[in-house]
């Protein structure tokens, strides 16, 4: 089915993660970049207007036929539930409502939840930390794949069956490679969620609860939102960990795109990410930027699971 990947290892790397240094460097030069830290204020209107969105979408779907329902999950709930995911990623931050009230950050960030269908925010958030603080560790960032997916899908066909499959590798990896003691905020979350979701069945039946899951699942996998999971972090300039993306597709998710940004500032709120692209930093950033998501390579051998770039890999830190 196609060339086989062509590299078969992770780009190995035995430095510290790169984002702390750069900090340092960029606040010496740039002291002003502290005025961005701190909460959005709009986050906690924007999201809460997301959930009713879905809510009443849950209304609205309870009598359509299966085929409609799987079109408007991929097509409107989808793009919802992946720009909620986003979300919770800056809420994780506590940039909803500031450092000093990082309990309510993570009770929003169960509200968050509700239209994703399935409990993910506290467990996010506890596997999120060690993204940034072990950027690429071996066992300890849960975002690089397995050996496993290195090994396997290593034809066009194969990797396009793990673009698809990609939620459930991301949601399920964690369990394998780094296994952690479950919180008393999962189970919360768990509680909470499921709870609804039960609300939801009893008032509608099963199509609006199938319509969050499938749009969450959908929207995660082969879907033109999804390509940030591949365009953040694998290696597609040598020496470059981390890549930012300016297109039209941050308008709907915070500015994730603006990666690099984020792993260097991860205090300023995505609604400022960009006020330092446009400023003064804009040549700092240039290197490593990345024109799509929208785009991923399936054809090209060089580009495997491991690593997606012109000839190099995802990067591995010991």
């Amino acid at each position: 089915m196609g060339n086989r990947v062509t590299r078969g290892d992770f780009e190995w790397v035995y430095t510290e993660q790169p984002h702390t240094q750069r900090r340092r460097e960029i606040l010496a030069k740039y002291p002003t970049i502290k005025s961005l830290m701190g909460p959005d204020p709009h986050l906690k209107w924007i999201v809460s207007g997301m959930v009713l969105t879905q809510l009443l979408a849950c209304y609205l779907v309870k009598d359509l036929s299966w085929k409609w329902i799987f079109f408007w999950a991929y097509a409107f709930g989808g793009c919802i539930n992946h720009s909620m995911a986003l979300a919770i990623h800056d809420i994780s931050h506590n940039v909803a409502f500031g450092n000093k009230q990082a309990k309510w950050n993570r009770w929003f960030a169960v509200f968050a939840n509700l239209p994703i269908g399935l409990p993910y925010s506290a467990s996010f958030k506890k596997y999120h930390i060690d993204h940034h603080r072990y950027l690429g560790g071996d066992t300890l960032d849960v975002d690089v794949p397995t050996d496993f997916e290195g090994w396997f899908f290593c034809t066009p066909f194969r990797k396009f069956i793990w673009l698809i499959l990609q939620p459930f590798f991301y949601g399920l990896r964690p369990l394998y490679v780094n296994p952690k003691t479950v919180t008393q905020m999962e189970i919360f979350n768990a509680l909470v969620q499921f709870s609804i979701d039960f609300i939801i069945y009893y008032l509608w039946g099963l199509k609006p609860i199938i319509y969050l899951i499938a749009g969450t699942l959908l929207c995660m996998g082969l879907h033109p939102i999804a390509g940030h999971f591949i365009a953040e972090h694998y290696m597609f300039l040598k020496g470059y960990e981390t890549y930012s993306y300016y297109g039209p597709l941050n308008w709907i998710t915070f500015n994730a795109g603006y990666h690099m940004e984020h792993h260097d500032f991860p205090s300023i709120p995505g609604c400022k990410l960009s006020l330092i692209w446009n400023g003064l930093l804009k040549h700092i950033f240039q290197p490593a930027k990345r024109p799509l998501w929208e785009k991923t390579e399936v054809k090209e051998p060089k580009m495997g699971v491991q690593g997606w770039g012109e000839g190099y890999t995802q990067c591995k830190r010991v």
